[in-house]
């Protein structure tokens, strides 16, 4: 229970990645704030669920990620709720796939707006109270595309390139203090979307799914073997606990030697 008194608002946490990310830090003792859209009835479940499970405190705070005055207002209800932040994980994001001379100007603005805009904003929001306190932990979930590129992602690599932009630059401005900033840059994770491409490689090649997937993520991925959210919560946690004090400013890939070629 390394983070047992500390408070962890997620955003996207109400499914995926997030959730899992949620879970963790419950599970370390932390006090979670979720954050994500989804029926109310499985939201509800899932906040009583990490009280039942973990013993914490849980809330949850709706706010569309696209809105500056709804995150601020998240923030705000989160602190009502839970008393502060100490831990901020900024993991919702959307993607939009096109080409750059036809990609819609709206599905820019949007991606951009929810991918990297809306964790400047949550940031911007939680730091005064971890200076006041000299102590937070701020987990950027970035991609391995916010490292590499590729083709049709126009949006989604620049906001990624952005978000490890943000990361380096709030670390050095809290190096001297007991804050940390870091990002998360995953490859492929089993996502519905991804699983739909899995679903649609099996059907266009005419193999089992298994083979799908292996054929998709081969493509970029060397392993070929996706990325766990479970992982990727213990990581996160792992941030999040005093051995990870003087990791600062890292862009840090969960790739499967994905950014190794």
């Amino acid at each position: 229970m390394t983070l047992k008194g500390k408070v962890a608002l997620v955003t996207g946490s109400t499914s995926g990645i997030g959730a899992a990310i949620a879970s963790a830090l419950a599970a370390q003792g932390a006090d979670v704030a979720l954050n994500g859209f989804g029926e109310a009835a499985a939201i509800e479940a899932m906040r009583a669920g990490l009280e039942a499970r973990h013993g914490v405190r849980a809330a949850y705070c709706a706010a569309d990620m696209s809105r500056p005055a709804e995150i601020d207002a998240m923030v705000a209800q989160a602190i009502a709720s839970l008393g502060r932040i100490d831990i901020l994980v900024n993991n919702a994001g959307i993607q939009h796939v096109s080409p750059v001379d036809s990609f819609p100007s709206d599905k820019w603005e949007m991606v951009i707006a929810v991918n990297l805009s809306a964790c400047f904003y949550a940031t911007r929001a939680v730091l005064p109270g971890m200076r006041a306190r000299n102590w937070g932990r701020i987990v950027n979930i970035a991609s391995v595309h916010g490292l590499v590129a590729s083709v049709d992602k126009s949006a989604y690599v620049a906001a990624k390139h952005g978000l490890v932009g943000l990361t380096k630059t709030v670390a050095l401005e809290t190096a001297r203090t007991g804050i940390t900033c870091n990002a998360v840059c995953p490859g492929w994770v089993l996502t519905p979307l991804v699983e739909k491409q899995i679903a649609a490689r099996a059907e266009r090649d005419g193999v089992a799914r298994d083979e799908a997937q292996v054929r998709l993520l081969s493509e970029k991925m060397p392993s070929a073997d996706p990325v766990g959210p479970e992982a990727l919560g213990a990581l996160v946690a792992y941030l999040c606990s005093p051995a990870a004090d003087q990791v600062r400013g890292a862009a840090i890939p969960v790739d499967g030697a994905w950014t190794a070629q």
